[in-house]
């Protein structure tokens, strides 16, 4: 039998960080005023970290508006199962000025009351569920609902980046920061 080493990720702050990691840490506070745990574990490997922050700005140029970003964004975490992401997104979501229904159908993995933004989570759901082999069904159904070739792209861009942090938050166990937790959301409710 072989014994078995649990790997420690640590909660990275401006002293213990990696010297490559240090810029775009304090860059992340600068914007977001604090430091998030996902930011905090990402720091141990700094080109994820600055993989990750480069990918989210550009993902913020993309033509789709802060609402659709989140309905993106949650769609992944929600369909990878990531309380982290979810509950910390369901916060963005409400400060992007997504109606609270539409965040809550998100979170419940129910339709959306809003047709197009229910497009959008169909297609990016179908993108993650079938890695990327969407049928052309799924793809007519997102252009039928207004979006283009290029915004058929620009969810593969979104489902990349927040894969990125989901897996990170899976494999690190990151704890939900507390400005997160009154959004907090068990991964037993995409179960249910």
């Amino acid at each position: 039998m072989q014994a078995t080493t649990q790997v420690h990720f640590p909660d990275h702050d401006l002293e213990s960080a990696p010297k490559d990691a240090l810029p775009a840490l304090t860059d992340a506070e600068r914007r977001f005023g604090m430091l998030p745990n996902l930011l905090r574990k990402m720091a141990t490997a700094p080109a994820l970290l600055k993989g990750y922050l480069a990918l989210g700005e550009l993902f913020e140029q993309t033509s789709f508006s802060p609402a659709e970003q989140q309905v993106v964004l949650l769609s992944v975490s929600r369909e990878n199962r990531c309380d982290y992401c979810m509950g910390a997104h369901s916060v963005l979501a409400d400060m992007a000025g997504v109606p609270k229904a539409v965040t809550d159908a998100l979170r419940e993995g129910k339709p959306l009351p809003d047709e197009r933004l229910e497009a959008l989570r169909r297609f990016t759901t179908a993108v993650v569920s079938a890695r990327g082999w969407v049928d052309e069904a799924e793809v007519a159904a997102f252009q039928e609902a207004g979006y283009d070739a290029q915004q058929v792209l620009e969810v593969i861009l979104g489902v990349g980046m927040k894969t990125l942090s989901n897996y990170t938050n899976h494999i690190a166990g990151t704890e939900l920061d507390a400005a997160f937790q009154h959004r907090a959301w068990p991964a037993s409710e995409a179960d249910a």
